[in-house]
């Protein structure tokens, strides 16, 4: 099924995926990027503040044609940080999915779950016990659409 044809197909029902874009690199926008850590508890001694140029494509686009951004729809993986209008980076390249979040398409329908083997099945779990987990049978229309690189979230 071609990229353009699955980014066109209803997203699942659950509410797990909202939107799918794909990754535009042709635009780079190099912001200000000062590269010292800020203290989340106690302040230590002002450094010395060295002021970089840093693009985003570049931090979290290992392979732009493989690369998708999906906004969240639903809170089915919350307990992992992954909440209702995040935008996620999901990389396609990626074939290790063991243990790892995945987009992926369950009977035409995308929905984003942890990629687990139980026994001799693949289970996709939720991060959240208010939704149950997804057994991969022989007969379900399966297939891993990606993995989860990074979460970008509004505060």
């Amino acid at each position: 099924m071609s990229n353009s044809n699955l980014l066109s197909r209803s997203l699942r029902s659950d509410g797990s995926i909202k939107e799918i874009r794909p990754v535009d690199t042709s635009k780079h926008i190099e912001l200000p990027y000062f590269d010292t850590k800020v203290q989340a508890g106690f302040p230590s001694p002002a450094e010395d503040h060295l002021e970089q140029r840093l693009d985003l494509n570049s931090l979290v686009i290992e392979n732009p044609s493989a690369t998708f951004f999906v906004r969240v729809a639903g809170e089915s993986m919350k307990d992992v940080g992954i909440t209702d209008g995040d935008i996620l980076v999901v990389d396609r390249s990626i074939e290790i999915w063991e243990n790892r979040i995945v987009v992926a398409v369950i009977d035409s329908e995308f929905t984003i779950k942890r990629f687990t083997r139980k026994a001799d099945s693949v289970v996709l779990e939720a991060e959240n016990p208010d939704y149950p987990a997804i057994k991969i049978t022989p007969e379900t229309d399966f297939t891993v659409w990606g993995v989860v690189c990074w979460t970008f979230k509004k505060l």
